[in-house]
């Protein structure tokens, strides 16, 4: 009895103590931390980490109807949480099958079912780290022990939505959508621009699509349609390259999204209605300047609708005599099928045009002066004359096209054609017209041009090298006038003119210095900007390369090839004329640090692919095939709109396309771009313009200069660094800093795959440039393994081998790297 008694004490014991051991254990998992990851810790698809104060959620979610996974961010509290945050936004899981955690160097990464990974973060080796969301909506990287010791923050790499507390810095950008369902990098993105940070800007595929207000200091200066709002939803501030707002009320959940259609929307959470509501939405009208391109007419009616859907079609169209840049998407900018042959073009009348941008004023009295006015000026694209503003002539490619929807300011644009474009003009008569003012042209300048060489003869005696040179150069140009296109923009200026055009060689007007000249800033009397590269014609090394330039520019036309204008040759004075780049050269950028953060993935595989382009022209498509033999990035100068263009042809070479080599004996370019076979034996090909090229893009991607000082690693150049880091799979290390979790790494991978390619050791391993275009734009394609580059086997001197002065051996000519 007294065992029965004792067992039955024991069961009461035991059933009053369960329900405190599942109290105790409910208590110790609500204490437990489900806002981090340790360093030995992870979590799978399923799982969440929920910020301190249940604010903001990170885990593994499915955008729309895709079935793909994706790392985010969102709101807690949110009905059908809104994404404020994507990870791996190029990089999708494609199940659920997705972990996240550390790796062995402190780098936290996300790992499928088939044992692929990708670096979500990079922890830079810290032993005590940790993984957390904090309650401002930021994810980040910080020592356990130090927590204020951030070492990488997802607010530095920002997808489509800017939050409170976030940092807009120069080189920061938000960067659109793709589509509803896929969070991929889009079209748009926004931020500061490098040249004035004064502004927020909208690009849409790196074209310049919205600008806000002037930061004035005014809290609402950037965008002043907010004073409209009855209670100001943000107050903006900016200082020293970095832009931030704050909510109004403090505690309303805020914020700025870059939609997938280029609209910068601002809204806030109504917690009575439980869903956000649209405070604002920029841009309310758009900066179309660059919107439709060059010679693109944009129908502004079209814009109320372009910030709510998908821009139609219909928003730019081509003018008669033009065609799209790129297929049929006339948003890229127009070209024209015929060029201008300045004497015998005529004009069509495109009505009901806002006013474009025509500098030049003229008072002449009826509309048929306007357009003899027009003419007479090769430089003049098209010419208006409104009764209220009189007769304007327009100069250059005309952007900012506008069809207009009202009465306002509207005007009839007569834009210059070609002869051949214009449909009610007589053949003959255009035929006459050329011959009349051509010829006697003709005459003029040969007979200038001899007269050139009987002074030159004259006042060179004694001087035979010199004037064999001298008349050698002046024959070849005459007989390329002789033979050149009529279509050609080619022509020439008198020494007086271009030292007014660039205030007599002002240095505040120098925009650099070559191995043959310096190069300035001018401005013709038709308001067009151009550079000028001077020569003095006693100079031994440029008489080659200025013949050279006149002798293939003169014929050469592409995007992605700098324009020879015209040159002027007076006495001992030699001038070259180009368009004006902006932007100055590839080297500014890529070489510095705040440029280096300007360059966004969009912007670099845009020049990358450009200059594959240009190159293809070159040895391809071009009347003469030419081998450019100094590729480098200060010879890639970069448009208003960073499209880059190939220059510097001073030591270019035609080439037989039967002949798969050339030999010289004058070994000449820059060290680090040249192709082994050519710097140790002067044997060029097409292969050597390839090599260079992908050195070039390698510089490109990583942001490193190969032809440095001081190496890389291991390594003494890039090239070897590269090669280092690719046969160790550790490839994601070459990519530059700056562009780290804001870029497709798979198509970052092909780049860095191509670029060792273009720079095996031997020529005939490298692909040819259609091939290298071919591999970077189809992502489809299968590329062969790499081979080693050139050049691993050479070794940099010390200060200590050095002699003081710098030479060149063997010939070998060293090229001062300097941008213009």
């Amino acid at each position: 009895m007294v065992v029965k008694i004792s067992f039955l004490r024991k069961c009461a014991v035991v059933v009053l103590l369960i329900p405190s051991v599942l109290a105790l254990r409910c208590l110790s998992a609500t204490m437990a931390r489900t806002d981090s990851i340790a360093l030995n810790g992870s979590i799978s698809d399923g799982q969440n980490l929920v910020s301190g104060n249940n604010k903001f959620v990170l885990g593994f979610f499915s955008p729309g109807t895709s079935s793909q996974r994706y790392i985010g961010i969102w709101y807690n509290t949110v009905p059908n949480g809104t994404v404020v945050w994507v990870g791996n936004r190029n990089n999708p899981v494609q199940d659920k099958s997705g972990i996240i955690k550390f790796d062995n160097g402190s780098n936290l990464i996300l790992v499928d079912g088939k044992g692929s990974s990708f670096t979500v973060a990079s922890g830079v080796g810290v032993e005590d780290m940790e993984a957390a969301i904090l309650d401002s909506g930021n994810f980040v990287l910080r020592s356990m022990t130090n927590p204020s010791n951030i070492v990488w923050e997802s607010f530095a790499f920002p997808t489509d939505t800017w939050l409170p507390e976030m940092n807009i810095t120069v080189g920061n950008f938000l960067t659109s959508w793709k589509s509803y369902d896929d969070p991929a990098m889009g079209e748009y993105t926004f931020g500061l621009d490098i040249a004035n940070a004064s502004q927020l800007y909208i690009w849409w595929n790196g074209h310049k699509f919205w600008t806000s207000a002037n930061w004035t200091g005014d809290t609402n200066s950037l965008i002043p349609d907010l004073t409209s709002i009855s209670i100001i939803p943000v107050s903006f501030q900016c200082d020293n390259f970095t832009c931030k707002y704050t909510p109004n009320p403090k505690d309303r959940m805020t914020k700025i999204v870059l939609d997938r259609t280029g609209a910068l929307d601002i809204k806030q959470f109504d917690p009575d209605a439980k869903s956000w509501t649209l405070l604002s939405r920029q841009p309310v009208s758009c900066d179309v300047s660059n919107l439709c391109g060059a010679y693109g007419v944009c129908n502004i009616s079209m814009l109320s609708v372009s910030a709510q859907e998908s821009v139609p079609p219909s928003l730019c169209h081509c003018p008669q005599g033009f065609v799209p840049q790129e297929q049929s998407n006339a948003r890229k900018g127009c070209i024209r099928q015929t060029p201008l042959q300045c004497n015998g073009d005529g004009f069509i009348d495109i009505p009901r045009m806002q006013l474009p941008d025509c500098r030049q004023k003229l008072s002449v009295g009826e509309n048929g002066d306007c357009q003899s006015a027009c003419m007479n000026d090769c430089y003049c694209t098209a010419y208006i004359n409104s009764p209220s503003d009189g007769c304007r002539l327009c100069h250059g490619n005309l952007t900012n096209l506008q069809s207009g929807n009202d009465e306002n300011g509207v005007v009839t644009l007569h834009l210059r054609l070609a002869a051949s474009e214009l449909k009610s003009s007589s053949r003959s008569g255009h035929r006459m017209i050329l011959l009349a003012y051509i010829l006697p042209s003709v005459a003029l300048l040969i007979f200038c041009l001899a007269s050139f060489i009987w002074i030159r003869r004259w006042k060179n005696k004694g001087k035979g090298k010199q004037h064999d040179h001298s008349l050698v150069m002046a024959s070849d140009v005459v007989k390329l006038w002789e033979t050149e296109d009529r279509d050609s923009h080619f022509t020439t200026l008198s020494f007086s003119q271009i030292k007014i055009a660039t205030d007599n060689f002002s240095t505040e007007n120098k925009l650099g210095e070559g191995g043959f000249g310096p190069v300035y800033k001018g401005n013709l009397p038709n308001g067009q900007d151009v550079a000028v590269k001077r020569l003095a014609a006693n100079s031994g090394q440029g008489l080659p390369e200025f013949k050279n330039e006149i002798l293939l520019i003169a014929k050469l036309q592409h995007r992605n090839l700098v324009g020879l204008l015209g040159c002027c040759i007076d006495e001992e004075e030699m001038v070259l004329i180009y368009e004006y780049m902006p932007n100055k050269s590839l080297d500014f950028f890529l070489f510095e640090q705040s440029g280096r953060a300007f360059l966004v993935w969009s912007m670099r595989l845009n020049i990358i692919e450009g200059i594959a382009q240009g190159l293809i022209y070159l040895h391809k498509h071009s009347r003469l095939r030419i081998i450019h033999r100094d590729l480098k990035p200060s010879n890639v100068l970069l448009d208003a709109d960073m499209n880059p263009k190939i220059s510097d042809f001073g030591m270019a070479r035609i080439f037989d396309p039967k002949g798969a080599l050339a030999n010289t004996k004058r070994v000449v370019g820059t060290y680090g771009y040249m192709a082994p076979e050519y710097a140790m034996a002067g044997i060029f090909s097409i292969k050597s313009d390839v090599f260079s090229y992908g050195v070039l893009l390698l510089e490109i991607v990583s942001g490193l200069r190969n032809a440095g000082s001081h190496g890389y690693g291991n390594s003494l150049n890039l090239l070897g660094h590269a090669w280092e880091l690719w046969k160790e799979g550790r490839w994601y290390e070459l990519i530059d800093k700056s562009l780290r979790g804001a870029c497709p790494e798979n198509m970052v991978l092909r780049c860095i795959h191509v670029g060792l390619l273009c720079v095996q050791e031997a020529a005939a391993d490298r692909p040819s440039m259609a091939e290298v275009i071919s591999m970077i734009t189809n992502e489809n394609a299968t590329l062969p393994d790499p081979k080693q580059p050139g050049f691993l086997s050479m070794l940099l001197p010390t200060e200590a081998d050095v002699p003081e002065g710098t030479y060149s051996l063997n010939d070998l000519s060293i090229t001062v790297l300097d941008g213009r």
